[in-house]
């Protein structure tokens, strides 16, 4: 199906376009009254996730009543533990919790590495497809072997994450060996992903930052490029979150888009990412500001990118407090300015 809005993936191949595309992460969300209803009308956030037409429709309403210019899809990242063997569970105000965690060697053995039980996720995105009838694209996403290894680890949310952080150090045999399994699945399961109808993937490294940079070189960026070099079918986005130190081994994978953090130098990052297109990367703090504010940062963000390639989004997930008015002033000032 041909797509009527293809800025992003033009933006991504670094192709001509007519403006700079635009989209947020965590744009299907609680910021929307139209997601809340549907979300109260389940158990709870992983019932949501794993029923394709729920998760197909919050993931549609961005598109509607924002107008950017891709929908993403309505997932977790941490759908790949789950069908790897470790289940999860999602407590109110304090996030997800693993009932289990990997320890040992004979842990890691016990766990799959085929993510067949995922096929909720590639429903949803073929009933998505369907229902957006190539209006914007899709994407799939995904979330980076060495986030995933730490809240498996953990079994939380952490300040710290010290217990994977001291895995590395005491048993990096281990370590590397639940890396692989966990690269070999998001591997098959963004592939599952693109065949079921993702335009594009994105690898979410949303504790990147948390590494010193030896440790990042040797338990992420061979994995991440791994996933970089199986990754040929539709465009690749990394986002490393804090990982100012990555951005230049990142820009050497086989990746066409390096999201950006909103604490990331944009000149420092055009000079270090070889002309790779760039994601970002306003801080979503702005959106607290007034209307007025918010149209001048974002144009101050915009002239920043002049001369290359830019996907537009913020430098992290929109929060859920912020009035999604306030969101629809950023991607409106976008697509005016451009």
């Amino acid at each position: 199906m041909t797509l009527q809005n293809d800025l992003l993936l033009r933006a991504a191949k670094q192709e001509k376009v007519e403006r700079t595309p635009v989209w947020v992460m965590r744009q299907a969300g609680r910021i929307l009254a139209e997601y809340r209803a549907v979300r109260s009308s389940v158990s709870g956030f992983i019932e949501l996730v794993s029923t394709p037409e729920l998760a197909a429709e919050v993931t549609i309403q961005p598109v509607d009543i924002l107008g950017v210019d891709a929908a993403i899809i309505f997932s977790d990242i941490l759908v790949v533990p789950e069908a790897m063997g470790l289940k999860y569970e999602m407590i109110e105000k304090r996030g997800p919790l693993f009932p289990k965690t990997i320890q040992t060697q004979q842990d890691v053995a016990q766990l799959s590495s085929s993510p067949e039980a995922l096929h909720y996720v590639t429903d949803a995105i073929k009933l998505t497809k369907k229902e957006l009838n190539g209006r914007v694209p899709l994407i799939g996403f995904a979330g980076a072997p060495w986030t995933i290894f730490a809240y498996m680890v953990e079994g939380s949310g952490s300040k710290t994450f010290s217990k994977p952080r001291r895995m590395l150090y005491t048993d990096p045999v281990l370590s590397h060996t639940l890396l692989e399994k966990i690269t070999d699945t998001t591997i098959q399961y963004l592939k599952a992903q693109i065949n079921a109808g993702a335009d594009i993937v994105q690898l979410f490294d949303s504790w990147a930052g948390i590494l010193k940079p030896a440790h990042y070189k040797t338990f992420a960026v061979p994995y991440l490029k791994k996933i970089a070099d199986a990754i040929t079918e539709v465009p690749l986005t990394i986002f490393a979150k804090d990982a100012y130190f990555a951005r230049e081994w990142i820009s050497e994978l086989d990746c066409q888009v390096v999201g950006m953090d909103w604490n990331m130098n944009v000149e420092e990052t055009k000079q270090i990412t070889n002309g790779k297109t760039l994601q970002g990367n306003l801080d979503p703090c702005v959106l607290y500001g007034s209307f007025d504010d918010i149209k001048k940062h974002t144009v101050k963000m915009l002239d920043e990118y002049k001369g290359i390639h830019h996907i537009a989004n913020l430098g992290h997930g929109v929060y859920p407090d912020i009035d999604p008015d306030k969101v629809k002033c950023f991607i409106d000032t976008i697509k005016e300015y451009s």
